[in-house]
């Protein structure tokens, strides 16, 4: 379900009739009051005054154009303080929709959420990363289109946001991706990011699966209203999320929180990280006490057939199993020794814990906690928080909306589309999405008829 190509008279006709077009001398003007009351810092026409610095004149002309372009609405009214109850200045939050998903190892989560970064729907399935990136496209397409279908009005998209394993590099966090990333194996022979934009119309952003949850833990999760936490995800590789002072750090590259490369020692053995403590390590522990005999539970589902993943193994201790409850304990104590030593050079108000081991296994975030308490200083654990994610698969796709809609709303993005209603008439992407109309794509895999609903609730 392509979106046909919006010519500039649309923008036009966004102004109201009969207006004349404004002069570009005031965008930053318009580009400051939109901020202001998106992200909630002023509400009345009288504050849009104060905070703004701004003329009653100025803020009046400028709330109309904005109401014009369908990007404010002062339909309701506040609280009356002594006078009259002032008209409260809103964000039109549903002008627009942003396309979501997270690509993982094993699955596919796709949702779409309002401009303000609000989810509104969500859907999890099975899906094999290491299949051919064709096919990938092919069922985001079929996903998007389903999610699009769902939704009650219909109010195109304005954005596409995809959290992926992996570093992702940094650039200027206020444009969007041009070119696809080699994140993932294949990755650099197949442009993902044209596909999606010559079928969706819409500016594409990718980032780490470590960002965008950590994102989502920040703005809906255990992080509200924090203003420094550290995120850890602890699966086969080992990452971290830093926000500081409320902002979320990427570092030069794009590259900050890759812990699990950090040198450990475990029974005089050196190694990273991810290879001392990662579930591969428990998996391959796992394994090991099997085949010994040192675990009764795992050498009952080996000799029944059964393979030995680091999920059996979190199983195997959670009941009791002393060997397997040795692996866990072991892991938590390595990775706690890291996290120990960025609590004391981050001090942050909480740790946020995440990936299916660290959710489902009390042993693994015992042993944490007992790390990190022991190796930092009793300023930095004396109000220190350490606990699990509760938002599950869910922080992938808020924080994914978040990147979006934070990239959209970019004074130096929005100050090139404002004028024009909506981000897909910015000059720089009108450009690009005409190259990657023109761009030679590989042709779609074809699914069966029945498949793009499959699995959808």
């Amino acid at each position: 379900m392509p979106i046909d190509a919006t010519d500039t008279a649309e923008s036009s006709r966004s102004r109201g009739k009969g207006r004349p077009r404004i002069s570009e001398t005031a965008v930053p003007s318009l580009v400051q009051i939109l901020n202001l009351i998106r992200t909630g810092r002023a509400s009345t026409r009288q504050e849009l005054e104060q905070k703004g610095e701004l003329g009653r004149a100025v803020v009046a002309d400028r709330l109309q154009l904005l109401s014009d372009l369908g990007l404010v609405d002062e339909s309701e009214l506040g609280n009356a303080t002594g006078g009259r109850a002032p008209r409260l200045v809103q964000f039109s939050g549903r002008q627009g929709f942003i396309l979501l998903a997270t690509l993982d190892q094993t699955s596919i989560g796709v949702g779409v959420s309002d401009l303000t970064g609000k989810l509104l729907t969500q859907h999890h399935e099975a899906a094999d990363l290491t299949a051919p990136v064709a096919q990938l496209a092919d069922r985001l397409t079929s996903l998007f289109n389903w999610c699009l279908e769902r939704q009650a009005t219909p109010t195109a998209p304005w954005g596409i946001s995809l959290s992926v394993p992996g570093t992702v590099q940094a650039g200027r966090d206020d444009v969007f991706m041009t070119t696809t990333p080699t994140t993932l194996p294949a990755w650099e022979d197949f442009p993902l990011v044209e596909t999606l934009t010559r079928q969706f119309g819409v500016p594409v952003w990718i980032r780490s699966s470590v960002e965008t949850m950590t994102m989502g833990e920040l703005h809906a999760g255990a992080g509200l209203g924090r203003r420094s936490i550290l995120f850890v995800k602890a699966g086969r590789r080992i990452g971290a999320g830093i926000i500081c002072d409320g902002q979320f750090y990427r570092g030069a590259q794009g590259a900050a929180g890759l812990i699990g490369a950090l040198p450990v020692v475990s029974d005089g053995v050196t190694g990273t990280l991810d290879v001392m403590a990662g579930s591969d390590m428990i998996e391959r522990e796992g394994r090991n006490a099997a085949q010994s005999g040192r675990s009764p539970v795992l050498a009952d589902l080996l000799r029944r057939g059964s393979e030995i993943t680091a999920i059996e193994v979190s199983q195997a201790a959670q009941i009791g199993d002393p060997a397997a409850s040795a692996i866990l304990s072991k892991s938590g104590h390595l990775i706690g020794q890291v996290v120990a030593t960025l609590a004391n050079a981050l001090n942050p108000e909480i740790i946020v814990l995440s990936g299916t081991l660290t959710q489902t296994n009390d042993i693994l975030l015992a042993g944490i906690r007992e790390a990190v308490y022991g190796a930092s200083h009793p300023l930095v654990t004396r109000d220190l928080q350490i606990i699990c994610s509760q938002m599950g698969s869910s922080a992938g796709l808020v924080g994914a909306a978040r990147v979006a809609s934070e990239a959209l709303f970019a004074p130096a993005f929005l100050k090139d589309w404002i004028l024009h209603g909506k981000p897909t008439l910015h000059p720089d992407f009108v450009n690009f999405r005409a190259r990657a109309n023109k761009a030679e794509l590989p042709p779609p895999t074809h699914l069966p008829p029945s498949d793009p609903g499959r699995n959808a609730p």
